[in-house]
């Protein structure tokens, strides 16, 4: 089925609802529909605003937890620049892409630079010496925790706004 039809079916093959009269997506659930698309990536790119007010984006593995669609928890070196530009500015965007099915999800809020033991312990994982030699204690290891306020949803050639509480 071509992936810009409407086919008519409340539910279709895409799992998103349709409004048949205007042949758009439109969600029923946006914890739901989200979370699915979030737990299904391995890359995620997250965005924060340099000195000069322009933003900047890189991509980053998925995060390592998250509650519902309102935080996500991911990891990263103290010393990177990112770091230095969320204690700056906190706001900041990340964005999954099902590149598949050509989805995504646009999440805007603030991101804070954790660095307090329970946190990073709560993070850490079997391996992550790789990245932070000397173990959650290392001093470049800190947690980044995303908290989002809206976010938009683009599938099958339309996008919907949607509030996160």
């Amino acid at each position: 089925m071509d992936p810009g039809r409407d086919c008519g079916a409340r539910q279709c093959c895409t799992g998103i609802s349709h409004v048949p009269e205007r042949g758009k997506d439109v969600m029923r659930d946006a914890v739901t529909t989200i979370g699915k698309l979030t737990d299904r990536q391995s890359v995620v790119f997250i965005s924060s605003v340099d000195e000069d007010g322009f933003p900047n984006t890189k991509a980053m593995l998925a995060p390592r937890k998250r509650e519902g669609i309102k935080v996500f928890y991911f990891h990263t070196n103290t010393s990177s620049m990112r770091v230095r530009q969320y204690k700056s500015n906190p706001q900041a965007c990340i964005y999954f892409c099902d590149k598949r099915f050509y989805r995504g999800a646009m999440l805007t809020g603030t991101m804070e630079v954790l660095e307090d033991a329970e946190v990073k312990k709560m993070l850490w994982q079997e391996g992550d010496t790789m990245y932070y030699p000397l173990g959650v204690t290392d001093p470049d290891y800190c947690v980044l925790r995303f908290t989002a306020v809206k976010g938009r949803f683009y599938s099958n050639f339309h996008s919907e706004d949607f509030e996160i509480e």
